[in-house]
């Protein structure tokens, strides 16, 4: 074995290990998919509240009902009950991981540098239990008013009871809202806490913060607050309105469309075989200069050990952690970091095949003038209700753990514009270029020279998805990445998966902008 064959063997060994770490720390994390539902749950919450004074032919009310459904605080209970209970599974999973931290103290053979990494992962631990049980407190809080709307308040006060018997510290903000609610909710305008209104805004959003309050006015007796804000909400409800149908819309009629569209296709090809769009080009391989030496370099070296290891290593060494940084710095933090990574892969990529120049034909295509457009927003009809579909088994199979990618979070809170223009350069612009020239342009034909298009296609995909480091997403991701594999194989144009990858993150982050705007 040559001196660099060794040392791409220890750098995939630890890129395996680095990759499985981060795999298997997402396997307790909760998915981001949770909290969506939450934030489409406030949605529906505000949508209900809405009336319409309309008397045209179309019925605005009844158009309303059927957006919101049937009963939809009891939905929204269902919902809520959903979320907490698989936020308790991941919170009592870090719980058992802590635990047997502790446990390996005693270990003899622990040295001292593992003992100081146990350290810093219990503290990370740590710190995770602390939020979800926050977070298990702020679902408490919700579930409890959701109750006293239904017209269950000796419910809503257990819960409320059970929130603060498990709290036990009357000055805990979680405790003191549980507190005032059980109060509100037995009628007892007495004994409130002279800062209740604030206690209850500062504590609540949403629809939860306008029932809460409207509560405390009715108990207090002051109808010109309640009047006002009923008109509030009514105007909210109005805007949610708006915010909930282009949030269903897009599914419902992308996959509509996208079902069709694929149908389609595969008739087509059933029928037609050899002449039909999806064979175009479908066993056509690329001539491929290079060897699996070549193709294993630029994966380990240009993408995982860069990202895996020279970059976080460099924000070590200079102390970069914007943790506590506001929403446009983590902005830029992400940008940076990502166009950090994407200019050392793609320089890997140049100097490993920059002695093969000229390319064979078809390498590394970007024609402008050709139907790029049409097999980009193809794919990405074809992609909607495929990857909707195995979502929906792969929410069966986690059931709500398995982590999900951090920007996903982070997009979620951006309500700043500036913000959410940088995570769109990020996303929709650098993430589809970098990402698809990686694994499009470059691993999927040079897997062709060894293994079928059909097997390059999935095997380029698999590794698409792991590359995203959340097992809830390996699903998913994987199946995007088989679109994208087609859509690249079949037009022979760089353009058209860049064009699908950049709609498909856009949608996503125009939806998460659009579910974060409802809170």
């Amino acid at each position: 074995m040559t001196l660099k064959r060794a040392i791409l063997a220890l750098l995939t060994i630890f890129a395996i290990a680095r990759i499985g770490f981060s795999l298997n720390n997402s396997f307790s994390q909760p998915q981001i998919q949770s909290r969506l539902e939450l934030y489409q749950t406030n949605l529906v919450l505000h949508v209900a509240e809405f009336k319409s004074n309309s008397t045209d032919e179309f019925d605005l009310n009844s158009a309303v009902s059927s957006l919101v459904g049937e009963d939809p605080y009891s939905a929204a209970s269902k919902q809520y009950q959903k979320a907490r209970t698989e936020i308790q599974t991941s919170r009592d999973n870090f719980i058992s991981q802590l635990k047997q931290l502790d446990s390996s103290k005693n270990d003899e053979a622990n040295l001292e540098g593992k003992l100081e990494e146990n350290g810093a992962q219990k503290k990370q631990i740590s710190q995770q239990i602390s939020e979800l049980g926050q977070f298990i407190n702020e679902l408490d809080l919700k579930l409890g008013i959701l109750a006293a709307v239904q017209g269950q308040p000796q419910e809503a006060i257990s819960i409320w009871d059970s929130e603060i018997s498990r709290i036990n510290n009357a000055q805990n903000n979680y405790a003191q809202t549980a507190t005032l609610l059980k109060q509100l909710w037995q009628d007892e305008s007495s004994g409130l806490a002279e800062d209740a209104r604030s206690i209850l805004s500062s504590n609540l959003d949403g629809w939860f913060r306008y029932e809460a309050l409207a509560q405390f006015a009715r108990v207090n007796n002051v109808t010109d607050d309640l009047a006002l804000l009923q008109a509030q909400e009514i105007q909210t409800a109005t805007n949610s309105v708006l915010k909930l149908a282009f949030i269903s819309a897009l599914p419902i009629f992308g996959g509509l469309f996208g079902t069709i569209l694929l149908v389609f296709l595969l008739v087509q090809g059933l029928l037609k075989k050899e002449n039909s769009i999806l064979a175009t080009n479908s066993n056509t391989d690329w001539k491929t200069p290079w060897d699996w030496e070549i193709t294993w370099q630029v994966l380990i070296v240009g993408f995982f050990f860069v990202a895996q290891i020279a970059l976080p290593l460099l924000l070590g060494i200079f102390n970069i952690n914007p943790v506590n940084a506001s929403l446009r710095v983590k902005a830029l933090y992400v940008l940076g970091t990502y166009m950090a990574m994407a200019i050392g892969g793609i320089s890997v990529l140049y100097l490993s095949i920059k002695s093969f120049l000229p390319f064979p034909q078809d390498w590394f295509k970007f024609k402008l003038l050709d139907n790029w457009i049409v097999w980009g927003f193809g794919g990405y009809l074809v992609a909607l209700p495929s990857v909707l579909l195995v979502s929906l088994v792969n929410q069966q199979i986690w059931q709500g753990q398995g982590g999900s990618n951090p920007l996903r979070f982070l997009a979620l809170q951006a309500q700043d514009k500036i913000a959410l223009i940088i995570f769109f350069v990020t996303s929709s612009i650098a993430a589809p270029i970098f990402e698809e020239i990686m694994f499009r342009g470059f691993l999927l034909p040079s897997l062709t020279r060894y293994v079928s298009v059909k097997s390059a296609i999935l095997i380029s995909a698999f590794i698409f998805a792991v590359a995203h480091l959340s097992l809830s997403e390996v699903l998913p991701l994987a199946t995007l990445g088989i679109v994208l594999g087609v859509v690249y194989t079949r037009s022979r144009n760089l353009l058209a998966p860049m064009l699908l990858h950049s709609l498909w993150n856009s949608g996503t982050l125009i939806s998460l902008f659009i579910l974060g705007s409802g809170v």
